[in-house]
């Protein structure tokens, strides 16, 4: 115990460190003066070979390659998840999740760093057929977050289901190397023939992911073992997330990146807070899976009843946020803001002008010293809050309801 308490203890204090040294020194400002323009010339001379690639255009590649794109980008995960858990495979759904919040990131704060451009269109045609595409496109180009996410989870799962088969035929770990491969490549050129991508931007999400899962195939085991055995996790996972939310750099302009890191760290944290309260009841490694002791009627019955519990919570949670939020801040004497969650508070400061707000909180001078902002946007909490809420009742509200109806 006192060996976890010191290994938390130096992790939150070298974040900290890390966040105060890194705003003192304006790190973000100097590694971006120094990639960004090396990054930008690669994606303007690689700008003919995205063309060359597009002359191939075709209604079919562009179904096909967008398609692709919706099946690995983040909320095809965000629905995928929840169904693995209540499949029974609990172990493999943490880490997918953990290793998903990783992922996102670090990879997006490689992007908001850099801070380098996407292919300019035109010459480039960009082809966004959904929202999400739509949003991905405000982001910044390096690394591709599509071929990263892919690498790692990919890789991830045919990691799992060789060990939990304790497969040993060559030719099957063959064959699923080659299809995470291909899929991998699929993923990559497509990103590319859609305009959203340069290939330096593949390359840089090929070259991440990797060094991601193999960091993370080193350390899952002793992640799992922490979250479902330890003491102190929620305690210790609570104040890792929040330091999270500082420790972002800040990009060049703003894009939708931090939004997404956001909601992340909130389903995070609402993982490891509902595992580490139900993971003996729900969440152990006896319990019935998918396709052996669960049957496939029964698993249906859990979507029914899971998918629209978890949307209410989430529907639930975000009123409670938009609630409590502003009246802990302006207890707190921390002037808010909100850009789109509560129309009231947009370009305000808690309803108060600036004058009327004499004297400063510590917790005021601490989170303007982080942000550098003149007010607090209250919409990072309500989103943080609204994902955590959602994914603490994917693992543990949800699942009450499926003893309670003996699915």
């Amino acid at each position: 115990m006192e060996s976890l308490a010191l290994w938390q203890g130096v992790t939150l204090t070298g974040i900290l460190s890390w966040i105060l040294i890194s705003s003192y020194l304006k790190v973000t400002d100097k590694v971006r003066s120094l990639f960004q323009p090396w990054v930008t010339h690669h994606v303007i001379i690689g700008t003919p070979l995205i063309i060359k690639i597009q002359k191939y255009q075709h209604g079919f590649f562009d179904a096909l390659f967008s398609g692709l794109s919706c099946v690995v980008s983040v909320p095809f995960y965000t629905a995928f998840l929840p169904l693995l858990f209540w499949s029974g495979h609990g172990k493999l759904a943490r880490q997918m999740t953990l290793l998903m919040a990783f992922c996102d990131y670090t990879g997006n704060c490689i992007k908001d760093v850099v801070s380098a451009p996407r292919p300019k269109c035109p010459p480039v045609r960009r082809i966004t057929a959904t929202k999400d595409e739509e949003d991905n496109a405000l982001e910044y180009g390096l690394p591709s977050s599509h071929t990263l996410n892919t690498v790692c989870l990919s890789g991830y799962l045919l990691h799992y289901v060789l060990s939990y088969t304790q497969n040993q035929d060559v030719y099957v770990e063959f064959a699923g190397f080659t299809i995470v491969c291909l899929l991998v490549g699929f993923i990559g050129l497509g990103r590319i023939y859609l305009g959203m991508h340069s290939l330096i931007d593949i390359i840089g999400g090929l070259s991440v992911g990797l060094a991601i899962l193999a960091f993370w195939l080193a350390v899952h085991d002793y992640v799992d073992r922490f979250i479902v055995s330890e003491q102190n996790v929620v305690t210790f996972w609570a104040a890792l997330s929040f330091l999270l939310l500082f420790a972002y750099p800040t990009p060049e302009f703003p894009t939708p990146s931090f939004e997404y890191h956001t909601a992340f760290d909130g389903v995070a944290f609402g993982i490891v807070a509902g595992i580490q309260q139900t993971y003996h009841q729900f969440h152990h490694e006896d319990v019935p899976r998918v396709f052996t002791h669960l049957s496939v009627l029964a698993f249906l019955g859990r979507i029914l009843v899971g998918i629209p519990t978890i949307l209410i919570v989430k529907f639930c949670s975000k009123a409670l946020a938009k609630w409590v939020i502003p009246v802990i801040s302006n207890a707190l004497s921390i002037p808010i803001k909100s850009t789109s969650y509560i129309p009231m508070l947009n370009g305000s400061a808690s309803g108060k002008k600036p004058d009327e707000i004499k004297q400063s909180s510590y917790i005021q001078k601490l989170l303007f010293f982080f942000t550098h902002q003149d007010s607090f946007d209250v919409d990072t909490g309500i989103r943080f809050l609204q994902y955590a809420g959602l994914a603490w009742s994917v693992v543990d509200l949800v699942p009450s309801l499926f003893s309670h109806l003996r699915l």
